[in-house]
């Protein structure tokens, strides 16, 4: 992910809010984007507006560091800082639909994930039993230790893996104003679909950072 320090900048997305149809729809990204990612933004930069020793520390910089930052300002960035970390790596994990083939991982990816959970197919199987698992609002992503050993985890609100020392790979976001729109209160048929547009090569990359 692209490093950025005070102020933090709206985060762009790689494609047009209608892209991603029929599978997440124009109105639900218009939303997710431009009114929950952007008051993120906002607050986070309101936020560290007072803390003119943080302005040239990076995102994950502060999120690594919380319990070193001032009382008053760690609240602030566990859940506005997560939320701008959280949905970028969502938003850039998404891509306009091209043949399902390849929404596969390949290369080291892949094949870890053929050895840890026995192929594609019961790795999406996991991965969407796990998404349903979570309660209540969070994230679910496939995240990597520092051997490159893969683990699918569950992280609550805007609570982000890296802070527990995981490089991530992947998330889906699971809050409801994700998807409630087009699927109300059913987040299985979200999952398939968010699946639908899975950016591979994305995770595919990040995997890569993760074991340099």
């Amino acid at each position: 992910m692209k490093k950025q320090c005070y102020p933090f900048e709206l985060f762009k997305l790689p494609y047009a809010f209608d892209a991603l149809e029929p599978h997440i729809d124009t109105k639900t990204m218009e939303l997710h984007h431009n009114r929950h990612l952007k008051t993120y933004t906002d607050k986070l930069n309101a936020a560290l507006k007072p803390f003119h020793e943080f302005h040239n520390w990076s995102l994950e910089r502060l999120l690594c560091n919380i319990n070193i930052l001032p009382v008053k300002l760690r609240n602030d960035i566990r859940n506005n800082g997560g939320g701008v970390f959280n949905h970028i790596y969502y938003f850039s994990g998404l891509s306009p639909a091209e043949p399902a083939e390849s929404r596969k991982f390949g290369g080291n990816l892949g094949n870890k994930i053929d050895k840890l959970f026995g192929g594609w197919d019961k790795f999406k199987a996991k991965f969407k039993e796990s998404a349903l698992e979570v309660f209540g609002s969070g994230y679910l992503w496939l995240v990597a230790d520092r051997r490159g050993h893969l683990k699918i985890l569950h992280t609550e609100n805007q609570d982000s893996p890296i802070t527990r020392g995981f490089c991530p790979i992947m998330c889906i976001d699971v809050w409801e104003h994700a998807y409630y729109l087009k699927h109300y209160n059913v987040r299985a048929d979200y999952i398939d679909d968010w699946f639908a547009v899975l950016n591979a090569k994305f995770a595919e990359e990040n995997y890569l950072c993760c074991i340099r």
